[in-house]
């Protein structure tokens, strides 16, 4: 059996590695996620329509930026945002090539609805750190974004 050990004679553990715990706890948010937030969302439609509440009309590209999505991504996500009824999506009078999207108020309803939800889906998430782990750890993601 092959020894996987790096230069300094340490075993790589898996277990210890920032990927695959950062991956663990995800998966954990995930589950709580999908188990507790209003009408079925996804984190990224969910994400989608807190920025579009918060800042109004704004280009499926710029949306795509300002929660971190890739260009394919969004598009998918605005088109079943969009065959839900949350959104529209429109060519831009000034632009044809960019799409705007505006949430519907059936898209505004619902955000607006899930977003104590949400909260509660954070504090389930961090329910076992105490009240200075939950702060260190935030602190360091945002750090690391």
């Amino acid at each position: 059996m092959p020894d996987h050990r790096a230069k300094n004679s340490t075993p790589y553990l898996l277990e210890e590695q920032v990927g695959f715990l950062l991956r663990v706890a995800m998966q954990r948010h995930s589950n709580i996620f999908a188990s507790e937030i209003a009408g079925s969302l996804t984190a990224p439609q969910f994400s989608a329509l807190v920025r579009l509440l918060q800042e109004g009309q704004l280009s499926q590209n710029h949306l795509g930026r300002l929660i971190y999505l890739d260009v394919a991504t969004i598009k998918g996500v605005v088109e079943r945002l969009r065959a839900r009824g949350l959104v529209t999506s429109k060519q831009d009078l000034h632009d044809a090539r960019r799409h705007v999207i505006t949430l519907t108020p059936t898209g505004r309803r619902l955000v607006e609805a899930a977003i104590p939800q949400a909260a509660k889906i954070t504090e389930r998430t961090l329910a076992p750190l105490s009240d200075k782990e939950q702060a260190t750890l935030l602190h360091l993601l945002k750090k690391l974004g």
